[in-house]
């Protein structure tokens, strides 16, 4: 069994993002893009690879299907570092795909769930899980086939000695049901956005929002972009003004800022120092893009590039 700090269970995919669109996709046009990205996506994915970037050990537990995108999916994750055996290949089925489309003001997101909507409990190694230090989970909403479970497995998790954390992202169904709710009461940090703290408590008042959630989860996290980021426990609640970059792709930035907030807290920091380090993981690959993903010198500290694609 692998020695490992954080066991991520979740969904791994590509991403393909076409740059330099058109304003105005008009229909039934050839319109062109000026750039090309095929690289690691998924939350869960990007989540562990950056982490690992950063020098902690990471297993990754998913389903991918026995198809090219699964293979160099895995590959990407591999190459950072990543623990990867507990990943089940299924035999004739067909790894997720994300076609981003991003705009100046929004961005198409279009996904093909593929194996995502198929990792079930039973595909989960909980021995393997539980020799972490760490469990992770991202994506609730699209674990279509694990989410009936996700319930019992972090109560399980939580009750064999592990931290946990969770990322819900955007609900395709935009239902947002409750019962994630449920789940937040055994989750130790909770890293939602604004708009997806507002839609799980159905409020448009985000401090209110973020009252709610930190009367749930141990320690909520809002990621706000170059907004302030806000981190809430019980009543304490501060905040952290991320420094004025220039934006080159926001794509991913989100599972950054929870890689670096995770990697600081498994190094001993306390919460305001893994919200600055949250910051600046989240900004570098704002400024790098998706060729690049995090990296830090045990020597110097300082950020480096870690390849993405």
């Amino acid at each position: 069994m692998p020695e490992l700090d954080v066991a991520v269970v979740g969904e791994i995919n590509l991403d393909t993002i076409l740059y330099g669109l058109p304003t105005e996709l008009v229909p039934e046009r050839e319109l062109l893009a000026s750039g090309l990205a095929l690289t690691l996506g998924s939350s869960s994915a990007i989540f562990a690879h950056n982490l690992s970037c950063l020098g902690t050990k990471v297993g990754f537990v998913s389903k991918i299907g026995s198809d090219p995108l699964g293979r160099l999916a895995l590959e990407r994750l591999v190459d950072s570092g990543v623990e990867v055996h507990a990943v089940k290949v299924a035999v004739r089925r067909t790894t997720g795909l994300t076609v981003i489309l991003p705009h100046p003001e929004y961005r198409l997101i279009l996904t093909y769930p593929g194996t995502i909507f198929e990792l079930s409990y039973q595909d989960i190694d909980l021995d393997y899980v539980c020799s972490a230090r760490h469990f992770h989970m991202s994506s609730f909403f699209l674990h279509r086939g694990l989410r009936p479970h996700v319930l019992e497995l972090f109560r399980t998790l939580k009750a064999a000695g592990l931290t946990t954390s969770l990322d819900t992202n955007d609900d395709p169904d935009d239902k947002w049901d409750k019962d994630v709710l449920e789940v937040l009461k055994y989750v130790d940090f909770f890293f939602p956005n604004e708009r997806e703290a507002e839609k799980l408590t159905r409020t448009n008042d985000l401090a209110q929002a973020t009252k709610t959630l930190a009367g749930l989860a141990k320690v909520v996290v809002v990621k706000r972009g170059a907004e302030a980021a806000i981190c809430q426990v019980g009543d304490k609640q501060w905040s952290l003004t991320p420094p004025a970059v220039q934006v080159v792709d926001p794509v991913g930035a989100g599972d950054s800022f929870s890689a670096g907030f995770i990697h600081q807290y498994l190094q001993g920091a306390d919460l305001e120092d893994c919200l600055t380090y949250a910051n600046l993981a989240g900004l570098l690959l704002h400024t790098r893009g998706r060729h690049g993903s995090i990296q830090r010198s045990a020597r110097h500290g300082e950020f480096l590039s870690c390849p993405l694609d």
